[in-house]
């Protein structure tokens, strides 16, 4: 194989169930070696989309290819993809030791015993098994069992990985050493894995490169910094869930909405006039001081401790409720009082605006 062809690569694949279309035309692919999170909303294709290149599924238009290699009508079992259940699908009755074997014993792959054990020893070693290859998945932790599942994938060498939601069955504290562990599996190996999630922070921080599907559509694509700061559509920031979103007017280079009338300069494709600032680029101020940029009326709800920051929602006039969100690591936030009217602001050039008169 060619090393620089993707490892993978969808061309033009949809899927059909009736009336509902789960992926539409979708041109996709993977370079050798990286990490790629595929990040997305419940619904929006991703189980599907893993289950196409896997092999379970067959696209209804399209292509499959891997490794160079039409694969479309190829079964599953011949494809060489390795795929990482949400679920763990781990055999109750049998060991780590024989979970971790499966694909060896259920003959698929011509294997002599001492080879297996060799892989299967090197497999639990990676993943952080070794003294438990005689238990059984009941007598593990969720994230043993999740190991479990991977090694059971990485054991049998695959050039690409698979992972539906691996970490979504983990506690808070297990998904964070998980993402670390899985992102220093990955270094080690000549191998590409596919991660999908529903969560913004598990994308961002473990992709190499972040792909955001909606509604079927690949709708953006970038290093997860782009991804973050530069979102390419009001839909993509709405869904990372960091941004004040506002709709408006767009007009002759200005845009005008509740906070009034603000000067643009670059404007992206969309289709509705929307305006856009991060949470944490957002300040509220007292009524008098004087403000940066815009200038919104709002009134304090509440706030929330989330450790490192703390969340304060506002809510304006036409009860549209707005966050901003201060990081400790700034030092101690205002404090303010709850049903008391502010003045939310900031600096425009941190501003992002969507509207069907795009501009470069």
């Amino acid at each position: 194989m060619n090393q620089s062809e993707p490892v993978f690569r969808l061309e033009n694949v949809t899927r059909r169930y009736g009336d509902l279309t789960a992926l539409d035309s979708i041109n996709f692919e993977a370079p050798r070696n990286e990490y790629l999170s595929l990040l997305g909303p419940s619904g929006s294709g991703k189980t599907c989309l893993l289950r196409i290149i896997a092999g379970f599924e067959k696209p209804d238009e399209g292509k499959v290819y891997f490794q160079g290699k039409d694969i479309t009508s190829l079964p599953a079992h011949e494809r060489g993809i390795g795929f990482v259940f949400q679920n763990f699908a781990l055999f109750p009755h049998l060991s780590v030791f024989e979970n971790i074997a499966f694909g060896f014993r259920n003959g698929t792959m011509n294997v002599d015993a001492s080879e297996i054990d060799k892989r299967v020893g090197e497999a639990v070693e990676m993943v952080g098994l070794a003294g438990l290859e005689d238990r059984n998945p009941e007598q593990i932790s969720g994230g043993q069992k999740q190991r479990v599942a991977l090694a059971r994938t990485l054991v049998m060498q695959p050039k690409l990985v698979l992972l539906d939601e691996p970490l979504g069955a983990l506690d808070a504290n297990l998904r964070g050493r998980m993402q670390t562990e899985l992102r220093m599996i990955r270094e080690q190996l000549d191998v590409t894995f596919l991660h999908v999630t529903g969560s913004e922070t598990e994308a961002l921080a473990m992709g190499d490169t972040v792909s955001v599907l909606d509604s079927g559509k690949i709708i953006q694509t970038g290093a997860p910094d782009e991804i973050y700061n530069d979102p390419s559509s009001s839909d993509v920031a709405l869904f990372l869930n960091r941004f004040n979103l506002f709709e408006g007017k767009l007009e002759k280079g200005s845009f005008a909405g509740p906070f009034g009338e603000v000067a643009v300069k670059k404007v992206q494709p969309n289709d509705r006039d929307m305006y856009a600032i991060r949470y944490d680029r957002t300040k509220a101020y007292k009524k008098g001081q004087t403000v940066p940029g815009p200038a919104l009326p709002a009134k304090f709800l509440a706030s929330e401790y989330l450790g490192s920051s703390i969340i304060f929602l506002f809510e304006t006039v036409d009860r549209k409720q707005v966050e901003i969100d201060h990081h400790l690591s700034f030092g101690d936030p205002d404090e303010y009082k709850v049903g008391e009217e502010y003045v939310l602001s900031w600096d425009p050039a941190q501003a992002l605006v969507f509207g069907k008169e795009a501009t470069q």
